[in-house]
């Protein structure tokens, strides 16, 4: 499989990836099925049966609201979130929806229509859907069966079997292939060019080099406008934990002892490195526009170091935005070929975890890492957060995680900057670390997978 940077990194909506983003895009293409089909002006009800994951922490995901939203064809990354509430509001009040945004109106009730599942699983992935629609006599029209696998990617059941079966797939071939870390690093050295070189190479396959560049300086761009809101947004977060937002007082009180760029006793980086990812993250925690990387549980991970390479390092230009993002991408691809960055399937480790590999990496890259420098940060990364769980309390994407993305974000600065006090040379490889993390996800009671049913989800107590 040759997957791409702008399939590890796109625009979209919180609060996660797998479980918000994934349904949306899953019901949009059930529409589109029925579209295909000429089956759309037939359906008198449309149904969306949620399972496992999805099934147990959908309400405190909306993954019920990601649904409506797509059946009525919206797409997280198009979206706007102030009119996500309007909308809903609209189809509760008129016990309508017009499938797809079209004019062929079918009755619709949440509570019945979208079903929260919390005793079953399917059996390729815990974040399973069938998306079902029945005609006026209640004859079942169309069924299909989706996979939310991590970052937004969904797979309908065909797929997954033909990728249980290990069936070839028909995406084009890459000019520097590859499927672990040593076979990128051998790229490099046979060619002597950078990680981000390779990508970009790769991503050439796709789009012009001019385009690429386009398109991850405008998720920059997203990224600095989910910061710069997120810095002056003061309120409680929705979902009835009553999490205080915390960005903006905290964006006053460095602002108030001067320059960003001034490192005092009173002022660090880690401060404002802190600031940023709480900024982002409690933005995907109020459903706002973010950009998934490579999850939205983890979205603040990635920005925050970015922000820290543009804000404290002189020469620093989107010539290295670029390269840092490319990077980045080069290890998420190997998290998700051969371990999960599904929360669900292999706990924070994967989304976290990964995050801060992929955020070490793109940063040592930029500062003058060399190809085994910059492998040697993301294992650093990943290492670092082997074992991490998925225990949001309430099944919310606020505790623990918008504080642990900031805790991410300063351990990813960390692991490059210890990679670059070295030659490249470690006991340990990427990859060895990313099985192990695939292991470990393996191995970790289910409780501790986003379902909240075990760790902090139950140990604190949600009045």
């Amino acid at each position: 499989m040759s997957l791409s940077v702008f399939d590890l990194m796109k625009v979209g909506i919180g609060p996660s990836s797998s479980h918000t983003v994934g349904p949306m895009r899953a019901a949009v293409a059930f529409v589109k099925q029925l579209q295909k089909q000429g089956m759309l002006t037939q359906v008198a009800r449309v149904e969306g049966e949620l399972y496992g994951s999805l099934g147990a922490t959908g309400k405190g995901h909306a993954s019920d609201i990601a649904v409506v939203l797509g059946l009525l064809g919206e797409a997280p990354e198009t979206i706007e979130p102030r009119m996500v509430q309007p909308v809903l509001d609209k189809v509760a009040t008129d016990g309508q929806l017009p499938l797809g945004g079209s004019d062929h109106l079918i009755d619709f009730d949440q509570r019945r229509d979208v079903i929260l599942n919390l005793q079953e699983s399917l059996p390729y992935h815990p974040n399973g859907m069938t998306m079902r629609a029945f005609a006026e006599n209640n004859d079942l029209l169309c069924a299909v069966t989706y996979y939310s696998v991590g970052g937004g990617f969904v797979v309908d059941e065909a797929s997954a079997m033909a990728d249980e079966l290990h069936m070839d797939d028909d995406s084009p071939i890459v000019p520097y292939p590859f499927a672990t870390g040593m076979e990128l690093l051998a790229h490099c050295d046979a060619t002597g060019m950078s990680i981000s070189q390779i990508m970009m190479e790769n991503e050439k396959t796709w789009r012009t080099e001019e385009e690429v560049r386009a398109e991850l300086l405008h998720m920059w761009r997203v990224m600095q406008d989910c910061v710069t809101h997120g810095c002056h947004t003061e309120g409680v977060l929705p979902g009835g934990l009553n999490v205080k937002r915390r960005a903006a007082n905290l964006y006053a009180k460095l602002n108030s002892l001067g320059s960003v760029k001034v490192i005092t006793p009173q002022l660090s980086a880690m401060d404002w490195v802190n600031l940023y990812a709480m900024a982002v993250n409690e933005e995907n925690a109020a459903g706002g526009r973010i950009v998934t990387a490579p999850t939205n549980g983890a979205a603040g991970v990635i920005p925050a170091v970015m922000h820290y390479y543009d804000n404290f390092y002189p020469g620093a230009n989107d010539d290295g935005i670029v390269k840092f993002m490319l990077a980045a991408a080069a290890v998420g691809i190997l998290c998700k070929l051969n371990a999960s960055i599904s929360g669900a399937e292999v706990g924070c480790q994967g989304e976290v975890g990964s995050a801060c590999a992929m955020a070490a990496a793109g940063l040592a890259e930029v500062i003058g890492g060399t190809a085994m420098q910059v492998e040697n940060a993301a294992e650093i990364g990943m290492e670092h957060n082997l074992g991490l769980t998925c225990d949001p309390i309430a099944g919310l994407v606020q505790v623990p995680c918008i504080e642990r993305n900031a805790m991410a974000a300063i351990k990813a600065i960390n692991a490059a900057h210890m990679a670059l006090r070295g030659d490249g040379e470690h006991l340990v490889s990427l990859d060895d670390v990313i099985k192990t993390m695939r292991d470990t996800g393996a191995d970790m009671q289910e409780k501790y997978k986003e379902t909240s049913r075990g760790g902090l989800a139950v140990n604190v107590i949600n009045c």
